[in-house]
């Protein structure tokens, strides 16, 4: 298997040992948080970014579009180039809610707002034209003033009602997903 783009050619290769992919030599390859560009801890899914310094074609900070992680560890056939997982999915969650669009950097600058706070996820849900929207988001403290607040945050930010359910650090699962979309279209 190999993990490339149209774009920029060939980004990563499976070895023998078939754990992951080794990062191809001519590229520079980061995983950021989705909508935003943070670096992610290693280990953690977020969006590929890469580099290519090829003089025929340059790319700075190219984002793929693309979900992945970096493994930790080095090759068992010996490479020492950085592993990614593959290819794990998009990170391009922008969806729309009663009309509006909400994205990713959006619910970042939430949590942003709000010292405490871990990972998020906001998850759209209903079924037809009655989307709610609840976010989910890990924090040190289930202080009800807290969610108060944060529901406040999301109406400023998003322009719309959004529900709040604080839960444990830790809780919520590192898949690089910010927004769910969990409607039911019948």
């Amino acid at each position: 298997q190999c993990y490339a783009t149209a774009v920029l050619g060939l980004i990563a290769y499976e070895t023998k040992a078939r754990e992951g992919l080794v990062l191809d030599e001519n590229v520079i390859v980061e995983i950021v948080r989705p909508g935003t560009g943070d670096p992610v801890m290693e280990g953690e899914v977020g969006e590929v970014v890469v580099t290519s310094l090829s003089s025929a074609y340059p790319l700075i900070r190219f984002g793929t579009g693309d979900l992945s992680a970096v493994l930790t560890g080095q090759c068992p056939t010996g490479r020492t180039q950085t592993r990614i997982k593959g290819w794990m999915g998009r990170a391009d969650q922008t969806t729309k809610v009663r009309g509006m669009f909400v994205h990713p950097k959006q619910v970042d600058d939430i949590v942003k707002r709000f010292p405490g706070l871990g990972r998020a996820r906001l998850v759209v849900s209903g079924e037809m034209a009655n989307d709610v929207m609840t976010l989910k988001v890990e924090a040190v403290s289930q202080d009800a003033s807290l969610s108060q607040r944060v529901g406040d945050a999301i109406r400023d930010v998003t322009k719309l009602r959004g529900q709040v359910e604080l839960v444990a650090m830790g809780a919520l699962p590192n898949d690089g997903k910010v927004i769910e979309d969990a409607r039911s279209y019948q």
